[in-house]
């Protein structure tokens, strides 16, 4: 677990993080996003879960795809974000990983916006970050999308989080939303899984 005690710039924490993952071989990302991963897919918030929205991955992101293809399988719903402006994007459903193309950042996005819904009917949301602690704190890029789409939905919130990007805490301020659960590849964070 990184110790940032002490530092209090997330922009300082941003820079810190990203040399660290850009270093981690990709033998132990994969294997970290394979473990992450099968938390969730055997999680009962996962297995009880209708509508789910969860992010695509970047390259220093724990890879979604298996758990993509894994809920398009079982026939559930799958919201992915489209982000239409600076300080919005959208829970747009798609069917298969062919209705994406690069969009916002060049991460792949809904060709089209046809199906969305609100975080309110959601039933689990999977959540990237830049770092996260382990007692819910979690820094993202600093567009505050998250955040502002998550207001009031926190308690269906999951967090994945590469442990190399773990740290003992995170300075938070009134706009950032606290996740309701960490899942990281070396271990389970102890909290219960509802």
């Amino acid at each position: 677990m990184e110790d940032i005690i002490g530092i209090h710039d997330k922009a300082q924490i941003r820079r810190r993080i990203a040399a660290k993952l850009k270093t981690m071989p990709e033998s132990e990302r994969a294997a970290a996003s394979e473990s992450i991963c099968g938390q969730v897919l055997a999680s009962d918030a996962y297995l009880r879960a209708q509508r789910i929205f969860l992010f695509i991955s970047m390259p220093t992101e724990p890879d979604t795809s298996r758990i993509i293809e894994h809920a398009l399988a079982r026939g559930k719903s799958v919201y992915v974000p489209k982000c239409i402006s600076k300080t919005e994007m959208l829970a747009v459903r798609i069917r298969s990983m062919e209705e994406l193309k690069p969009g916002a950042y060049g991460i792949p996005e809904p060709r089209n916006c046809s199906e969305t819904t609100d975080a309110d009917a959601l039933d689990l949301i999977l959540v990237p970050c830049v770092a996260a602690a382990p007692d819910g704190r979690r820094l993202g890029h600093g567009a505050g999308y998250y955040d502002r789409f998550l207001k009031g939905n926190e308690d269906k919130t999951v967090c994945l989080c590469f442990s190399e990007a773990l740290c003992d805490a995170i300075p938070m301020d009134e706009n950032d939303v606290f996740m309701h659960r960490v899942i990281t590849d070396r271990k389970a964070d102890g909290k219960e899984d509802n």
